[in-house]
């Protein structure tokens, strides 16, 4: 056997080890949150999923059921501390361990130079794009601490996590918030072995993009703009010439940074970009 082929035979057992995470999810990026799914669970166990729609839930139910793998699915609002850790507890009572945390929830929307933003759609995408992820640790922290084996958190935030754009400072700031968060935990939880990291990517080609909305407010000259009208504003964004990077691009990174391949890894913000921090 060649060194390659040890090599990539020890990343495949580092994957394979027996562990346990939530996800939670929220109410965009379908395709994204589909694709950790899909890509999260030939590598680990068991997960408690609090989920986005009935429908989602049904899907990750019978992916986890062909794998072989057990999970607890729930709806629930994340803004909701005492709902979601709930669901995080029956979760570990009935899976036994956690060993990952996911923070995946999000919203996005456009809106107008920060000083002219809503108050209302402020406090919503901080309820929802930063609170939601610090109340999502919170749950899941305890049982890390008490498993003694570790761990590794994972949030999403965005390329606004690291950029500044304009109409959307409230989206802009809960994301940089979210840095803030992992900064903070990666120190405080670094001695017990829990890594935290952030994952940032641009663009995706998910609901959250992919939507009438969002091809009339980058398109608002055409009548019935679609993604082809938008693809080439997207791809301006970006050094490699794509306007969006696929779902599964993120749950590899999402996968490597739950993994033992990123064993001392943390603090982190790994950008999924394109390039997009270059320009």
């Amino acid at each position: 056997m060649d060194g390659g082929s040890r090599c990539r035979q020890s990343r495949a057992h580092h994957r394979r080890s027996a562990r346990a995470g939530p996800q939670p999810r929220g109410t965009s990026g379908a395709g994204r949150r589909r694709h950790h799914r899909r890509r999260y669970l030939p590598a680990f166990d068991n997960s408690p999923a609090p989920g986005s729609t009935p429908e989602d839930l049904a899907e990750t139910a019978a992916m986890v059921k062909n794998f072989d793998r057990r999970i607890v699915i729930a709806e629930v609002d994340v803004r909701n501390f005492d709902a979601l850790k709930s669901v995080v507890d029956s979760g570990v009572e009935q899976l036994g361990r956690l060993d990952i945390i996911v923070a995946n929830a999000g919203i996005g929307t456009m809106g107008d130079k920060l000083h002219k933003t809503d108050e209302a759609l402020w406090q919503e995408m901080i309820d929802v794009n930063l609170s939601s992820v610090w109340k999502t640790v919170k749950t899941g922290v305890p049982h890390l601490l008490a498993g003694g084996r570790g761990g590794s958190v994972i949030l999403t935030s965005s390329m606004a996590g690291l950029k500044a754009y304009p109409y959307m400072g409230h989206y802009v700031a809960a994301k940089h918030g979210v840095v803030g968060l992992m900064r903070t935990f990666a120190v405080e939880l670094g001695p017990h072995q829990i890594r935290v990291n952030c994952v940032h990517p641009t663009h995706v080609g998910t609901p959250l993009l992919l939507n009438e909305g969002t091809y009339r407010g980058f398109r608002p000259d055409l009548d019935n703009p679609g993604p082809g009208d938008l693809a080439p504003i997207c791809q301006t964004y970006h050094i490699l010439p794509i306007p969006w990077v696929e779902p599964e691009d993120i749950s590899n990174a999402v996968l490597f940074l739950a993994s033992d391949e990123s064993r001392y890894i943390t603090g982190v913000t790994l950008p999924v970009d394109a390039g997009s921090c270059l320009k």
